[in-house]
């Protein structure tokens, strides 16, 4: 059963998410033999050398070989292995498209992809390594499952689960600090959506990195009389559409708000179930069909429109066009 348990405050965490992945997977390797991990030279970066020196047989660093190394990972899993291939987020989901598609989800592999740095994380490492599409790509698969885990608290459940189940996966993470939301004993399911915030008048609904600023909008409206709903869609494929509907009946108006570009992401995976079964206002909060480009995150949250107050004035104008309807 999930167990939703918000932080007292969505300041940043003391870890940072690769150590999080790293040690959780050292657990999960530490119970099942069938574990491996695998990366295109990013070892360090993602903080895996203590895998790697715990465990050097079962782990395959491929070198700047992003499409050789999903050919590895698919034939691990040919052999029963369960691999997590790493790499930088726009070079698992460009560079190794056709090796995820056809090896790999038309092969009915069980791989999990592990894309790093999305968005606006990737900061200086500029718009050459910042992916606003890699979600939209991998959504785009038959038989992915797309998910982005929020915090460490999440990524620590949701790890589990994924190397649990069978298929391909497409993980979107980021490597270094991240704000806080969940506290320890909070339980997630992939494919439902966490409601983090009651509220009647609109709902916005938010991924990874615009989760916490969701939560600074909604409680900045909450002064101004506005009451906002918050779900955290943590798994844009399979689409938690229940909770989509519900909120679109029982509020009236949507906004979406993600680290990604609105074209093919969150705010268009929640469009298309709205226009099929229940059409209502939405505002898309995201990177308006842009490339990335160099800057600190406190910059380029600004510059692409990510910020709390962006997601608030999305909010106004959602709940301007439900009052025109």
């Amino acid at each position: 059963m999930d167990k939703v348990i918000l932080a007292k405050e969505n300041g940043t965490d003391v870890s940072d998410m690769r150590t999080a992945y790293c040690d959780t997977l050292l657990e999960l390797a530490e119970k099942d033999e069938r574990i491996v991990a695998l990366d295109a030279d990013l070892m360090g970066a993602m903080g895996m050398k203590p895998f790697a020196k715990r465990f050097p047989a079962r782990t395959v660093d491929c070198g700047i070989q992003e499409a050789n190394m999903i050919g590895v990972a698919c034939g691990l899993a040919v052999w029963g292995k369960i691999p997590f291939a790493h790499t930088f987020g726009p070079f698992c989901t460009r560079r190794a498209c056709d090796q995820i598609f056809m090896s790999g989800a038309y092969n009915k592999a069980n791989v999990k992809v592990v894309g790093s740095d999305p968005g606006i994380t990737a900061a200086y490492n500029g718009g050459t390594h910042m992916p606003f599409e890699d979600m939209g790509i991998m959504r785009g698969i038959p038989t992915m499952t797309v998910v982005e885990p929020t915090d460490i608290v999440m990524l620590k459940d949701l790890l589990p689960q994924i190397a649990d189940t069978y298929g391909m996966f497409y993980m979107r993470l980021v490597r270094k600090e991240v704000r806080k939301v969940y506290d320890e004993g909070s339980h997630f399911t992939i494919g439902k959506a966490a409601h983090l915030r009651d509220g009647s008048d609109v709902t916005i609904i938010a991924s990874g990195y615009c989760v916490a600023e969701a939560l600074d909008a909604a409680r900045a409206l909450q002064t101004q009389g506005v009451n906002a709903r918050v779900l955290n869609m943590f798994t844009w494929k399979p689409l938690d559409e229940d909770a989509v509907l519900r909120a679109a009946c029982e509020t009236g108006a949507i906004v979406t708000a993600e680290n990604h570009n609105v074209i093919n992401g969150l705010g268009s995976a929640v469009s298309e179930l709205l226009a099929k079964r229940h059409p209502a206002p939405v505002e898309m909060v995201g990177v308006q069909d842009e490339f990335g480009e160099v800057g600190p995150v406190s910059y380029l949250r600004e510059r692409f429109g990510l910020t709390g107050a962006d997601i608030a004035a999305a909010v106004r104008r959602a709940l301007a066009r439900k009052q025109q309807s």
